[in-house]
């Protein structure tokens, strides 16, 4: 039986989240359809993580067993043909057997986009949080360099997360401007539900200047989610890469292919 992982593009809007549930269209599912229809069997779409309601991906990572001898290109081309505009493979490997998509990641990376501008735009409606009030960056930067390092972050998750713990490794976070976009970019070990949408929120109310800078190390020393700012909206947020241990003859059997 082979091991393949995909890299997988979409845009969330039209869906409920990655994984699938009862209540909603997911992007699991949608995917596991197609190549059913490809593969002529059901499998199980393990991925690297989920990502809620309305949230995109441009490199979503998830890895499947199955037992036809395709090559590698029919699982990028072939599963294409069976998916929605929106939704899009971007290469196969093979790998080996035990492969892991959310336990051998080493960091994620993931994006939020604001568009701090007095008129909103109805194209970028679905892919940035519009912010109609003028941003302090200097303050935004400053405040951003305190998530790096291993911390607490109780008080940037959901109400509702329910990891066992909420110790989490972030190695950067970096806040930029162009034009009327500012980018949060934020690489780490893992993140806690709805984390990084905190973490944009209360950067936005930094710069808006309703907390300090120095107000992200007293919330990583208290854990107060009260305290914090608010979810930023889900459309802002894409995870852009997932990374994994270089890759070598001992754990890919094949090279990416790119359509």
């Amino acid at each position: 039986m082979r091991t393949i992982r995909l890299t997988i593009e979409y845009d969330g809007t039209a869906y409920s989240g990655w994984q699938r549930q009862p209540n909603g269209l997911a992007v699991q599912q949608v995917i596991e359809e197609a190549l059913f229809q490809l593969v002529g069997e059901h499998v199980d779409l393990r991925s690297s993580g989920r990502t809620d309601a309305g949230v995109h991906a441009r490199g979503m990572s998830a890895a499947f067993k199955t037992n036809t001898k395709l090559p590698l290109k029919a699982y990028v081309d072939g599963t294409n043909t069976f998916l929605p505009p929106d939704i899009a493979i971007l290469d196969a490997i093979e790998t080996h057997a035990d492969f892991k998509p959310i336990g051998d990641a080493l960091a994620k990376h993931y994006r939020y986009t604001i568009l701090a501008s007095g008129v909103r735009s109805p194209l970028r409606r679905f892919q940035a949080w519009h912010i109609r009030e003028e941003l302090d960056l200097e303050s935004m930067q400053a405040a951003a360099a305190s998530f790096v390092g291993t911390h607490n972050f109780a008080a940037f998750r959901a109400s509702n997360c329910v990891a066992k713990t909420t110790i989490r490794r972030i190695d950067s976070v970096e806040v930029t401007c162009s034009g009327d976009t500012i980018i949060i970019d934020v690489v780490g070990g893992g993140f806690l539900k709805n984390m990084v949408r905190v973490m944009a929120g209360t950067l936005a109310d930094i710069g808006r200047g309703r907390f300090e800078p120095g107000h992200i190390t007293w919330l990583l020393q208290n854990g107060d989610r009260k305290k914090a700012g608010v979810t930023a909206p889900a459309c802002g947020l894409c995870l852009i890469k997932v990374y994994y241990p270089k890759v070598n003859g001992a754990d890919i059997i094949s090279q990416p292919v790119v359509s």
